[in-house]
């Protein structure tokens, strides 16, 4: 397992009372981690959180990952003067856009990348919002006043059937076709990006899961660990936990995010 907290100096303006976390599993089965993941700060010590998972059945699915993760973490270090939702808006779509078409070409200059791809789970935190970004199946969820609800809408072809009414979520949680997902980032030349913008405030929790978490813990579950007063770190290995005891077939990544009501903060 390798687990990262993001941590350093802190800023009034926009990480006071911030607190973030994550890590990643290979899991009980698989012999390589397709997952990459990692929290990044720009040059106004703003958070850019991501969770990309290689996809299965696919070759080269961590080369894909791991390039996305590298070139954003690149571009967002450099980043500054993100004062508005639609600035984090505008910034997530164009750079996932570009990164996009630079997987894309990779896999086709590179035989033994051919028909990689990844999901993509990217949010920006600030003190007032977060920004979301997502493709694939990977997942965020917030916990908050409202209760603990997920955010995203997976890319897989089972999701489509329930949202068109043609099976049920108790089938759906059993399909045969349950791992084919729709959209993903590297597979063709243009992608489209869901993005949406929501209010973050103290008390808040955010979670991001490729869907190795997903699969294996109840939201329900997932609610009661964030909940509780561990640590950020014992909440994360607590859900990969889980995860794997319930057989880890498939790589596990987790990161939190908390906007803390204590008034201290780490980045």
């Amino acid at each position: 397992m390798w687990t990262t907290s993001c941590k350093g100096a802190k800023r009034r303006d926009e990480v006071t009372a911030l607190r973030a976390v994550y890590k990643t599993d290979v899991g009980r089965i698989r012999k390589n981690n397709e997952d990459s993941v990692g929290i990044f700060l720009n040059r106004d010590g703003q958070r850019l959180a991501i969770v990309a998972d290689g996809m299965g059945g696919h070759r080269a699915g961590d080369v894909a990952s791991n390039m996305t993760i590298t070139s954003l973490k690149e571009m967002w270090e450099e980043s500054q003067g993100i004062q508005t939702a639609e600035q984090a808006e505008e910034w997530l779509k164009s750079r996932i856009i570009q990164v996009n078409r630079v997987l894309f070409d990779h896999s086709l200059n590179h035989d033994e990348c051919d028909g990689m791809g990844t999901t993509i789970e990217a949010v920006i935190t600030t003190h007032l919002f977060a920004t979301i970004a997502h493709v694939g199946d990977s997942r965020s969820y917030i916990l908050n006043e409202s209760g603990f609800q997920q955010l995203t809408e997976d890319h897989t072809l089972v999701n489509e059937l329930v949202r068109t009414g043609q099976i049920s979520k108790e089938d759906a949680e059993h399909h045969p076709r349950k791992n084919v997902i729709m959209r993903a980032l590297g597979t063709e030349p243009n992608v489209n990006i869901d993005i949406k913008t929501i209010t973050f405030e103290e008390g808040d929790n955010l979670l991001l899961c490729s869907d190795g978490l997903s699969n294996k813990v109840r939201e329900g579950e997932m609610a009661e660990i964030l909940k509780n007063d561990f640590d950020l770190e014992e909440k994360a290995t607590m859900l990969i936990s889980i995860a794997n005891e319930r057989g880890g077939e498939d790589n596990i990544s987790v990161a939190i995010v908390e906007f803390s009501d204590t008034g201290e903060g780490d980045l």
